[in-house]
C-alpha cells in the first residue's frame, strides 16, 4: 500500500494511543510518535520500545518540565488564574507547551498530519487542535475518536483489548481503571469511571500527589517565598534556599504533599457544554497562589487589583478553553504582566494539615502600605475632618435613590 503521508501522533503508551498507532499504520500512514515529559511519572524507555515494536518509524520524547513551569505555571501564579473559583488549571496549562512541541517535531520530521487520542466529549481535543491550527493553519488533523470508521469499530474498552490481542499490541493490564488520570508537575486530575456520581466521595486511596491531611505531621512547616514582578524566584524553608525555577516548584510540591495541601473535588463546566466531576491535587500551585495573592494586598494599587481580578478571570477561561494562541490571550496577558511590575517582596506562610496560612509579608522596594497611616494611634498625614466631605459627596446619589423609593411608596427600611 502506498503511504498516505506522515503523521505525528501524540503517544502515551497506553491502550488507546497504542491502538490508534496500529490503526494509522493499517490505514497506510507512516507514524512518528511524540511524548512530552511535563512531570508525569513514566517508564520512558518502555514507552519508546512499545511504540517501535508496534511499528512507529520514530519515537521522540521531549523534556518540557522547565518550559512548563516557567512559561505557564509561573505565569498562572502571576495572573492569579483560577477557573470557576476552584481549579488551578493543571491540565489546560500543560496543553500549549505540549502542542507547541508537537508542532515543532511535526515540522522537523516533515509530517503532513497530526493525531491524538482525545475523546469526543473532552476539553483536550479542543485545546490541542485550536493550538495546532493557530500555529500552522494548513496542518491536517486526524482525530480517530471523532471518525465513525474508528469509534464504531472500537465501541468500548473490550474492543480495544481484542484488537490489541489480534494485532500483537503489548498490553500490560486488561482491567479498566476505575477513573481516568492525567498527571503533570502542576497537578494530578481524576475523572470519569466511579467518580461520575458526584454524590459519592472519591476513594481514600485515589490520591497520589498529596498525603492524607488527617495523617499529616503534627509539626507545621514554615516557608518563605520571594517574588519579583509577580514571579516566584526563591523558596526558603528549614534553613535551605532554592532559586532554580524547576527545583523551587518541585520543592513546593513535596512540601504540599507531606502536609496534604491542594486537594479539591468539584463539578465544573467544560467548554463544549457538558458538566464534569473532577478531583484535583495541586500542591505547589495552591501554595504559590496563596502567597502571591497576599503579597499583592501589600504592594498593588487597589483599583489596579480590581481591574486585574476581572482580567485574571478572562485569562483563566481562555487557558481552560484552549485559547492560549489567540489575540485575546495575547492582549490580556500583556495587561496582566504590566500590572505585576511592582509585585516585589516576600511572604511567609505555614503549611499544616491540608492548609497554608499566611504569617507575614514585606517588601523592601514597594511602599504603598504605611504603618503610621494605618495606625489607629496616629493622625499623621490624615485629617478626620476630610472624611466628612468624603461621606457627603458619596451620599449624593444615595439620597436621591432614597427619595425615589419614597415617591414610589417604598422604604429602604424594608430591605
Amino acid at each position: 500500500m502506498p503511504s498516505k503521508g506522515k503523521v505525528c501522533l501524540a503517544y502515551s503508551g497506553g491502550l488507546d494511543t497504542s491502538c490508534i498507532l496500529k490503526w494509522l499504520l493499517e490505514q497506510g500512514y507512516e507514524v512518528v510518535c511524540f511524548l512530552a515529559n511535563v512531570g508525569q511519572e513514566e517508564d520512558w524507555e518502555a514507552v519508546r520500545k512499545k511504540a517501535m515494536t508496534i511499528g512507529a518509524s520514530k519515537m521522540i520524547i521531549m523534556d518540557l518540565r522547565r518550559e512548563f513551569v516557567e512559561s505557564l505555571c509561573f505565569r498562572a501564579t502571576q495572573c492569579n488564574a483560577i477557573y470557576e473559583g476552584r481549579y488551578l488549571l493543571g491540565t489546560s496549562l500543560a496543553r500549549p507547551v505540549i502542542a507547541r512541541a508537537q508542532m515543532k517535531v511535526a515540522a522537523e520530521e516533515g509530517c503532513q498530519f497530526l493525531s491524538h487520542g482525545c475523546t469526543g466529549k473532552g476539553n483536550d481535543q479542543v485545546r490541542f487542535e485550536l493550538a495546532f491550527l493557530a500555529i500552522d493553519p494548513k496542518i491536517k488533523i486526524i482525530a480517530p475518536w471523532r471518525l465513525p470508521e474508528f469509534f464504531k469499530k472500537f465501541e468500548g474498552r473490550q474492543a480495544l483489548l481484542d484488537y490489541a490481542a489480534q494485532t500483537g499490541i503489548p498490553v500490560t493490564s486488561t482491567k479498566a481503571k476505575p477513573y481516568s488520570i492525567d498527571a503533570n508537575l502542576a497537578h494530578i486530575s481524576y475523572e470519569s469511571g466511579l467518580l461520575e456520581d458526584p454524590s459519592k466521595p472519591p476513594p481514600d486511596d485515589m490520591w497520589l500527589m498529596t498525603d492524607d491531611p488527617t495523617h499529616a505531621p503534627a509539626e507545621p512547616q514554615d516557608v518563605t517565598i520571594s517574588f519579583e514582578k509577580g514571579i516566584p524566584i526563591k523558596v526558603s524553608t528549614q534553613g535551605k534556599s532554592i532559586t532554580d525555577s524547576l527545583e523551587l516548584f518541585t520543592a513546593l510540591n513535596q512540601i504540599g504533599k507531606v502536609h496534604g495541601i491542594g486537594r479539591i473535588d468539584i463539578v465544573e463546566n467544560r467548554f463544549i457544554g457538558l458538566k464534569s466531576r473532577g478531583c484535583y491535587e495541586q500542591p505547589a500551585m495552591t501554595i504559590l497562589r496563596a502567597a502571591h495573592l497576599d503579597l499583592e494586598g501589600l504592594v498593588l494599587d487597589g483599583r489596579v487589583r480590581s481591574i486585574r481580578d476581572r482580567l485574571a478571570q478572562d485569562w483563566a477561561e481562555l487557558i481552560y478553553n484552549g485559547l492560549y494562541f489567540s489575540p485575546e490571550q495575547d492582549f490580556v496577558a500583556h495587561a496582566l504582566e504590566y500590572a505585576q511590575k511592582r509585585v516585589n517582596g516576600e511572604v511567609r506562610l505555614r503549611c499544616y494539615r491540608g492548609s497554608c496560612y499566611i504569617l507575614g509579608r514585606w517588601s523592601e522596594t514597594e511602599k504603598l502600605y504605611s504603618e503610621s497611616e494605618s495606625s489607629m494611634d496616629s493622625l499623621e498625614d490624615f485629617s478626620p475632618v476630610a472624611t466628612t466631605g468624603f461621606i457627603e459627596i458619596n451620599s449624593i446619589r444615595l439620597k436621591k435613590y432614597g427619595l425615589q423609593k419614597q415617591e414610589d411608596g417604598q422604604s429602604l427600611m424594608d430591605w
